[in-house]
């Protein structure tokens, strides 16, 4: 813990404080930095940082405004795209395209390309899949020994469901969770400069060939239900392959999108009821909670913590005065801490009647298209979780990853209580 960490946030003039320093995520210590700006500055300028000056929005209402306002900020690449880090220039880097990096109107037709992958017809047909997955890996779990449950949970579950959204080879299925990890790990946004950038981008680019790969395999197949014949079977993307910069930014997207909004949930889920356990004997009590307590862990955990914008026009916000070409930064964490709207928030209440006001998924024309399947295997783990287990009890340290932009969770060592 630096210096400027542990002399704590109220001993700092309001205009040095920098909420997107790595630190403060890993070592979880960001609640005070955000609860005073909510207080003081919910519209916050910050002249200088390592991400360049930058205006920080982090109350639910002001989030929200920015999120629905896409014709004043843009999320597109050409401006900066949607990570507080700006979006590499050197050679050897990777600079993908993704539907989620544009503006209107060419955002929704890709969106809605594979936006049925995940519609409600097909999560239907899901929902056998993900509990048998669940099942198989709750039953093989070792009973009364110390594992690490991220790497035997959260992890194995997200990546048997990124093979079949992908229908990737199902034996290679790790390699998905590694690039998903990849894709988030620069500099700026894990504060390690150590990150070997060359490494990165060669390892980027063995996925960018697998899915060339997986995409010609495909051609001129009948249509599936899978993300890549449905690319290939929309006019809109039906020759994505050809632009390189959106062929993979699309696809490591979809990536990250599909892995670690379900993985940090399920572990900070289990990290949660931990911290409050009479939230635990609740859910004992009534299992009837589960599909509220999934809504409520999603805020409580809010995996994605920011979402960056770039200000098409000058525009009033919170009665400060945004510039043309401003970075805004919505902190999603911070919304979903929002005293104004949610009662004792840093609590995990999980008949929580608001739980589902969180703005985790965010809000607007870029609200993630994957919620409804994250909900999804959330609340079927949860269903064959509390069939077979009393308690999944943390019997050690948490270890979390140093990252502005995912709130990772590296190591949960956990051991299971049978009922």
């Amino acid at each position: 813990m630096d210096s400027a960490e542990s002399a704590g946030v109220d001993d700092l003039p309001l205009d040095a404080i920098d909420v997107s320093r790595p630190e403060l995520f890993k070592n979880d210590t960001w609640q005070p930095w955000f609860a005073r700006l909510r207080n003081e500055a919910p519209v916050h300028y910050l002249a200088d940082s390592v991400n360049g000056p930058f205006w920080s929005v982090c109350s639910h209402d002001l989030i929200k405004e920015v999120d629905t306002q896409n014709t004043a900020f843009s999320s597109s690449s050409e401006f900066g795209g949607i990570a507080i880090a700006d979006p590499p220039t050197e050679e050897g880097q990777v600079q993908g395209q993704s539907f989620i990096t544009m503006d209107e109107p060419e955002h929704m037709p890709q969106r809605m390309a594979v936006a049925p992958t995940v519609a409600p017809r097909n999560l239907v047909e899901l929902e056998p899949l993900i509990r048998e997955r669940a099942v198989d890996i709750l039953e093989n779990l070792p009973v009364g020994e110390t594992f690490n449950w991220v790497q035997e949970v959260s992890i194995e579950l997200t990546a048997r469901m990124l093979a079949t959204l992908f229908d990737f080879p199902y034996e290679e299925r790790h390699k998905l969770v590694y690039w998903s990890d990849l894709t988030t790990a620069v500099p700026e946004v894990t504060g390690d400069d150590s990150i070997d950038l060359q490494k990165r981008y060669d390892e980027l680019m063995q996925a960018a060939g697998a899915f060339y790969q997986l995409w010609n395999s495909k051609a001129g197949q009948p249509p599936k239900f899978d993300l890549i014949s449905m690319l290939q079977h929309n006019e809109t993307t039906a020759r994505l392959n050809e632009t390189p910069e959106q062929f993979l930014g699309n696809i490591l997207l979809l990536i990250v999108g599909g892995n670690d909004t379900t993985r940090n949930s399920i572990s900070g889920g289990v990290i949660a009821l931990n911290q409050f356990p009479d939230e635990y004997q609740k859910l004992r009590d009534n299992p009837g909670l589960i599909p509220n307590m999934v809504a409520e862990m999603i805020r409580w955990q809010t995996p994605v913590i920011h979402m960056r914008r770039t200000a098409l026009q000058d525009y009033e916000l919170g009665g400060k005065q945004i510039r043309k070409g401003d970075k805004v930064v919505m902190w999603y964490l911070s919304g979903n801490r929002d005293e104004g709207v949610f009662d004792n928030p840093d609590n995990l209440i999980i008949d929580r009647p608001n739980a589902r006001a969180h703005v985790a998924f965010g809000f607007g024309v870029h609200r993630c298209m994957g919620n409804r399947l994250a909900e999804l295997q959330l609340r079927i783990l949860w269903e064959e979780i509390i069939k077979r287990f009393h308690t999944v009890e943390v019997v050690g340290d948490v270890e979390r990853l140093p990252n502005n932009f995912i709130r990772g969770i590296k190591d949960v060592p956990v051991r299971l209580r049978p009922h």
